[in-house]
């Protein structure tokens, strides 16, 4: 089998017709990604040498970053012995993803448009995962959606989810129509690489825009229980909404020390916060970016929009960490 050696000094082998990152995963080889499904970047790698082909359409990279080189490892397999451009997580050991079955604990309207949604675990199960993590949610039908968990962990074996309804969204229809207490489901994962790691001696910013604010709210969960060592120098969370009742949580309810700046896109009259974009209005704070560390999560636009100008100013593209929900109905 080809083997694939990585700027970082790891490498594993990979199977005719295994993407990269599943690769990576079978050799206990982290690396960064999200989407598995080519529609976003996290998973993005710069082939120095070696070939190989798409297993699906890369619509996560620009014509700009194809021509440069660029691939991504959740839908690329190796034709030849490769060498690519790309850091692992280094010592990062993540949890196992496993198929549990689970049940609706709880449903509660969070906005006209978001239900809170607790599922109980198995009493038996074991289930742990990085707060920022993600999971599959396996509806009748064998229908699939990912979202991230909202809560920083599941000690009591319930899982916090944040649903936005979606037109013409299967599940979404579910969640907000037909499901009720006691229904019985299957969950996968947890997924992705969406965690906190570099964080001693930084100051943390977040950027979430609509049920982004779902890992955000786990991950500053997480860091009340963060050794003083190991803390950031500050925490900044920026959410941004369109009207008021999208702000339907109060970060500040958590413990871990924080600047809260809620952002509206469609402000009437009474609101006296910042107006905007959450990238454009962090952008405006003309932040130091040499000591930042910066994880964004929500629209595809948003994040991308983010990364661009953060990098742009400065930024160590190592210190940024995204994590773009793209609409159910589009999948």
């Amino acid at each position: 089998m080809p083997v694939i050696s990585l700027s970082s000094g790891r490498s594993f082998e990979a199977g005719e017709g295994v993407s990269l990152l599943d690769a990576a995963g079978l050799a206990q080889v982290a690396m960064a990604y999200s989407c598995c499904n080519g529609r976003y970047s996290s998973c993005k790698c710069k082939v120095i040498s070696g070939q190989s082909v798409a297993l699906h359409p890369e619509t996560g990279l620009t014509p700009e970053e194809k021509d440069a080189g660029w691939v991504l490892a959740c839908v690329r397999t190796a034709l030849s012995a490769m060498t690519l451009q790309v850091e692992d997580l280094g010592g990062v050991v993540l949890p196992q993803p496993k198929t549990l079955p689970c049940r609706i604990h709880g449903l509660v309207r969070l906005a006209p448009d978001v239900m809170k949604v607790v599922l109980r675990l198995p009493p038996a199960a074991e289930f742990g995962f990085l707060p920022g993590q993600y999971v599959d949610v396996i509806g009748h039908g064998g229908v699939r959606r990912s979202y991230s968990l909202a809560a920083a962990g599941a000690a009591d074996k319930t899982l916090e989810l944040h649903v936005r309804a979606v037109a013409g969204g299967s599940l979404s229809e579910y969640w907000f129509e037909r499901a009720r207490p006691g229904d019985l489901l299957r969950m996968h994962g947890p997924l992705g690489t969406f965690f906190l790691r570099e964080l001693a001696g930084l100051d943390l910013v977040f950027l979430a825009t609509g049920t982004g604010i779902a890992p955000v709210k786990a991950m500053l969960e997480g860091l009340a229980a963060c050794a003083p060592e190991q803390a950031p120098r500050s925490v900044t969370t920026y959410w941004g909404g369109r009207t008021p009742e999208d702000l339907y949580w109060d970060p500040r309810a958590v413990a871990t020390p924080q600047r809260y700046v809620p952002v509206l896109s469609r402000a009437g009259d009474g609101w006296v916060g910042a107006r905007g974009h959450v990238q454009d209005v962090f952008m405006a704070e003309d932040p130091r970016l040499s000591r930042t560390v910066v994880h964004a999560c929500g629209s595809q636009a948003m994040t991308q929009s983010a990364r661009a100008q953060l990098l742009r100013a400065g930024l160590p593209e190592h210190r940024f960490h995204a994590d773009a929900f793209v609409c159910s109905a589009a999948l």
